[in-house]
């Protein structure tokens, strides 16, 4: 019996064709979804009465650039990803051919030096150009910045990723330095410098620190055991206010009710594994919600030792591990004992190397949990829970340790958190705290150390930074708000990030133990008999 094929079934569909395609129902599924959101809008007027206004033509933008977007990007987006190929496996960049272009010596000299003259002169810029002019200029500048570091990344690629551990740990250690020294060039004073440091020591050291031990903590659940929890927050909550009651109502310091608070929040740990032994998936992922949510709720409503909403101030600060104290009014401050001038970037840089230390002894104590036989444990665990039934591997104990383990650090990173911030209430600790440790770990990769302290980078000083863009009020007027805006370029970010790197930036899954070289099999292990 004959076939005959059309020809009209020969004919495959160009990227144009497609982009086309599908920018179109891009736009009719964002009209229906947004109609209601941002084409009408409800308010009150003068009689406070109900008045509905109409927002079309906001819709119709939002509309266009996404059937737009959603048009580039398969028409020209995705076969120029399909073209580009890995030159180097081992640090995943671009072909020399393509990345040489953009990063050129004489673009770098002159970037470096856009970035030194535009740094010295910035105090004085809004003064001989004008506001808005110096605004663009301070665009400009940390687009230069940026160009630089990225240069210096591409030139020296091969080294970086080399000795990429030791340049990291170097790089952390010498942050706070680099920061004061590099803000007393601008404010021509050392003691300006130090005031000055105290934003970014905190908001783009402290704050990313502790984001980054959070994720490390639940990667140990979620990327090695592969148990979804989305009550993490809950341990991270448990640490900070078993700090903050002992501490202001015994007295307790901080370096004996560090351990304390982690061995509490393991205690929960152990206790919420239980119950969900026998869940997994979905099923497991509500349990550990409704976990957290409990937690927030008893914080709330237990007034008589939580303080309720109102929360506890008051926390005592950490002390120099014993020593010397951080409070000026006691006789042992730290400047006085020291001969030094007071200032209060002294406790923020002492948070800083107190909450990399932790970092650091998370890192070490989950890569050597990862060589020993309860990782490789969680490891099987997160690839087939019955097959590692099978191995004899008791499934009880190994959720048990993981859950334990994981909520330990999230109990050190609370006691942290309070000693810090001297104040907690539960409006800290919600379930949007949970989804932006789980998305640091999975925009990273699961499992991956370096991806997720790169993903906690990305997010947490991502999203500070966006917070600091007070530069574009000059450009676009004083009504502008960037914090409207905030959100919205950062969920943009995620979702390329997500297309680009489905897997998360160091999305890989490289097992503990494997062997060096491949090896023949005897022939009694094979059914035909081949070796």
């Amino acid at each position: 019996m004959a076939v005959t094929v059309s020809p009209e079934s020969d004919v495959v569909a160009s990227p144009v064709q497609r982009g086309l395609k599908e920018g179109f129902y891009a736009g009719a599924i964002s009209l229906g979804l947004f109609v209601l959101f941002i084409g009408l809008k409800t308010g009150q007027n003068i009689s406070n009465e109900l008045v509905v206004t109409t927002r079309w033509g906001l819709l119709a933008g939002v509309v266009v650039a996404t059937a737009v977007g959603r048009f580039l990007y398969v028409a020209y987006g995705q076969p120029f990803m399909a073209n580009q190929k890995i030159a180097d496996v081992a640090t995943g960049l671009l072909p020399g051919s393509v990345a040489s272009r953009f990063f050129q010596v004489p673009w770098f000299i002159a970037a470096v030096i856009a970035a030194v003259l535009l740094f010295v002169f910035n105090n004085s810029l809004a003064g001989w150009v004008g506001a808005e002019p110096a605004g663009y200029l301070q665009f400009l500048r940390a687009l230069a910045i940026i160009y630089v570091l990225a240069s210096v990344i591409y030139y020296f690629r091969a080294f970086i990723h080399a000795n990429f551990t030791k340049l990291g740990i170097a790089a952390l250690v010498l942050y706070p330095i680099l920061v004061v020294a590099v803000l007393s060039l601008n404010a021509w004073s050392i003691a300006g410098g130090l005031q000055g440091s105290l934003k970014w020591v905190d908001n783009f050291g402290i704050q990313i620190l502790i984001y980054v031990m959070l994720a490390w903590g639940l990667n140990i659940v979620v990327g090695l055991a592969g148990l979804l929890d989305l009550g993490y927050v809950a341990f991270y909550a448990l640490g900070a206010y078993a700090y903050a009651l002992l501490a202001t109502h015994f007295g307790l310091s901080f370096w004996i009710l560090l351990p304390a608070a982690g061995a509490m929040a393991a205690l929960w740990g152990v206790l919420l594994g239980f119950p969900v032994l026998r869940l997994r998936g979905d099923y497991l992922a509500i349990v550990t919600l409704a976990f957290g949510e409990i937690i927030r709720l008893v914080l709330i409503n237990w007034r008589e030792v939580t303080n309720g909403s109102a929360g506890i101030s008051g926390i005592p600060k950490v002390s120099f591990f014993g020593l010397m104290s951080f409070n000026v009014s006691d006789s042992n401050y730290i400047a006085k004992v020291l001969h030094i001038a007071q200032s209060g970037a002294y406790y923020k840089i002492f948070l800083y190397y107190l909450i990399l230390g932790l970092c650091l002894l998370t890192a070490f104590v989950t890569i050597r949990l990862r060589r020993l036989p309860v990782g490789r444990a969680w490891e099987a665990l997160r690839e087939d829970e019955i097959a590692c039934r099978s191995l004899g591997i008791n499934t009880t104990t190994t959720k048990l340790t993981a859950f334990a383990t994981g909520a330990m650090f999230g109990g050190f990173a609370g006691s942290f958190f309070a000693a810090r911030q001297g104040f907690v209430s539960p409006e800290s600790f919600v379930f949007l705290e949970s989804a932006i440790i789980l998305a640091i770990v999975v925009l990273g990769g699961m499992g991956s150390l370096v991806g997720i302290a790169v993903a906690a980078m990305v997010m947490i000083g991502g999203t500070e930074a966006l917070r600091e863009l007070d530069f574009l009020k000059q450009i676009f007027g004083p009504d502008f708000t960037p914090e409207l805006y905030r959100m919205l370029l950062f969920g943009m970010a995620m979702v390329i990030v997500m297309l680009w790197k489905p897997r998360g930036f160091v999305g890989s899954r490289e097992p503990t133990a494997f062997l060096k070289e491949r090896r023949a099999v005897s022939s009694s292990f094979t059914k035909e008999g081949h070796g």
